[in-house]
């Protein structure tokens, strides 16, 4: 699947299939364990990882590369595994066990790497000037999502949840997946992964107070990216 160009460094998309199944979505959260299961354990490393990031950052204004990819293929398998499950039911094709990039899977993500950060942002930019989009992803995906980590999205809660629901509904009965519903919940994804990557310190470039809707990123003139607050460092 090709993509637009962005001018945010978070790259997300996600291709629906044309031909989703009536019923398996009622078994996902089955079939899913043990992606689940290997996530608890990606997302212990990916917090644990980010402290040591922290300090990177803060002492030499770098984010180390290994590091940095292994933090977005924890994002990655998170987004599409969510893509799979309750967070979008965008396909019926199993994940793939990989942190890596997949060009075939249907759902991907990537981040570009910052050759330099902001010490003095890598302070405050995860809790402090988070906290408005934190509040918004709350009501996307669920309060207990908001400033705690994205594990929550591939359960899907919030109004995203409630939207996954109607659409398995309109599968089960009509099986179809309206597309403004499918849109809608795309762009409330890119919108708290976006949130994600910077609240976990992997760009300085503030999130876009906007609902870029659909399947693939938005053209980059459509875009207006928010500097970011400008801090010593």
């Amino acid at each position: 699947m090709e993509t637009n160009p962005s001018p945010y460094p978070l790259r997300l998309t996600g291709e629906l299939s044309p031909k989703l199944s009536r019923g398996l979505w009622l078994v996902k959260w089955l079939l899913a364990i043990p992606h689940f299961i290997a996530l608890i354990v990606l997302w212990v490393a990916f917090v644990a990882v980010s402290i040591v990031a922290f300090f990177a950052i803060l002492f030499t204004g770098r984010y180390p590369r290994a590091l940095f990819d292994f933090n977005v293929g924890v994002l990655r398998w998170s987004w599409r595994v969510g893509f799979y499950s309750y967070s979008a039911l965008g396909t019926d094709k199993y994940p793939p066990f990989t942190l890596k990039d997949v060009p075939d899977y249907p759902a991907r993500l990537e981040v570009e790497y910052p050759e330099s950060l902001s010490r003095g942002l890598v302070l405050v930019k995860w809790w402090l000037l988070a906290i408005p989009h934190y509040l918004v992803i709350a009501v996307f995906v669920g309060g207990a999502w908001a400033g705690s980590g994205i594990d929550r999205l591939y359960g899907g809660g919030g109004l995203v949840g409630l939207l996954v629901l109607f659409a398995g509904a309109m599968l089960l009965f009509a099986g179809r997946y309206p597309r403004p519903l499918y849109d809608f919940v795309l762009g409330m994804n890119r919108w708290a992964f976006r949130v994600a990557a910077y609240g976990a310190l992997m760009t300085d470039v503030y999130p876009p107070f906007r609902l870029d809707m659909g399947g693939d990123e938005p053209p980059a003139d459509s875009q207006v990216i928010q500097p970011a607050p400008v801090l010593a460092g």
